[in-house]
């Protein structure tokens, strides 16, 4: 892990090494708040610019079929209940300026999230509780590394009961799909999922490998670690369910996956358990020395290639 803004460290001799090899940059840039918070947001139109003057230098990083995928909250203009397009704008300027395909929009859901913007949500009750994040899946090809067999959900108990009876309604129906005889009745493994990604405390749309990920039971020993060694803990953590899914959808083992603006490093350690290599890069050193709260160190030896570096 280094420490440093990614705009400065993106020269340095351990990113050179990433230029044309990275198969995932998963990362959740600074949300372009209205105020500026301790982890290093800009904010109004500077977010723009400094977002899209960052995706050409990334997408150098990114081998030919390799994924960008970012996450992107939600902002509010001022003062009003009026949602802003900051994120959006900014989305487009990264992707015009990378020369960028849209694979795919994802949606976090995660119904756990408190109550935001509290005025509008609990005080005025004017507005509905914000509780999504916008996840964008961009490559540099039309076709990048994926397969979604790696990431299947397990089946419901009404496609086990299908499978076991082998009989459902085939033919036409009013949307004009043809269903066949057969379609339904091949066991995958597990069905595709869907777009949004619901990480519910005690059902979470993830598949049963990844379930470990999922909750805030993941993040306690990072909390511990922070609360013991008298390191603040970053306000706006990743999640890890979020993080491990894209990894094993868009990525192998042994892969690099690539994170320039690593918070409490989510990314890091879920490659890690995923057995992936990574490189992560922090801005502020209190949060990339918590960050070693999520790693086994006492077993892994301090010599490692998950040492904290300015």
């Amino acid at each position: 892990m280094l420490i440093g803004r990614v705009e400065n460290v993106l020269d340095a001799r351990p990113l050179a090494f990433l230029r044309g090899k990275t198969n995932l940059i998963f990362t959740s840039p600074p949300f372009p708040l209205v105020h500026k918070k301790r982890y290093g947001n800009e904010s109004g139109s500077s977010y723009i610019r400094w977002l899209e003057t960052l995706s050409p230098r990334l997408c150098e990083l990114l081998a030919p079929n390799g994924s960008i995928v970012m996450e992107i909250g939600n902002s509010w203009e001022p003062g009003v209940p009026v949602m802003s397009t900051l994120g959006l704008e900014a989305l487009l300027a990264f992707k015009r300026a990378g020369g960028l395909h849209l694979s795919q929009q994802i949606i976090c859901h995660n119904p756990a999230r408190l109550p935001s913007p509290a005025q509008w949500v609990n005080v005025n009750r004017e507005r509905l509780k914000d509780s999504f994040t916008h996840v964008w899946w961009m490559s540099r090809t039309e076709h990048p590394k994926a397969d979604n067999r790696d990431v299947l959900l397990p089946y419901s108990e009404h496609m086990k009961g299908l499978l076991k009876s082998r009989k459902y309604n085939a033919g036409v129906r009013p949307s004009g799909h043809v269903i066949s005889q057969k379609g339904f009745l091949t066991n995958h493994g597990g069905a595709i999922a869907p777009n949004v990604i619901s990480l519910a405390e005690k059902s979470p749309s993830l598949p049963e490998s990844l379930l470990k990920f999922s909750g805030t039971s993941a993040d306690v020993k990072y909390r511990e670690y922070c609360d013991e060694n008298g390191y603040e803990a970053h306000p706006a953590r990743m999640q890890m369910g979020l993080a491990s899914f894209f990894i094993k959808f868009l990525t192998d083992r042994g892969d690099i996956v690539f994170d320039p603006f690593a918070g409490s490093n989510t990314t890091g350690h879920a490659a890690e358990m995923l057995g992936r290599r990574w490189l992560s890069v922090e801005a502020r050193e209190v949060y990339a020395l918590g960050s070693k709260g999520r790693f086994d160190l006492p077993k892994r030896g301090a010599a490692n290639r998950k040492r904290v570096r300015k």
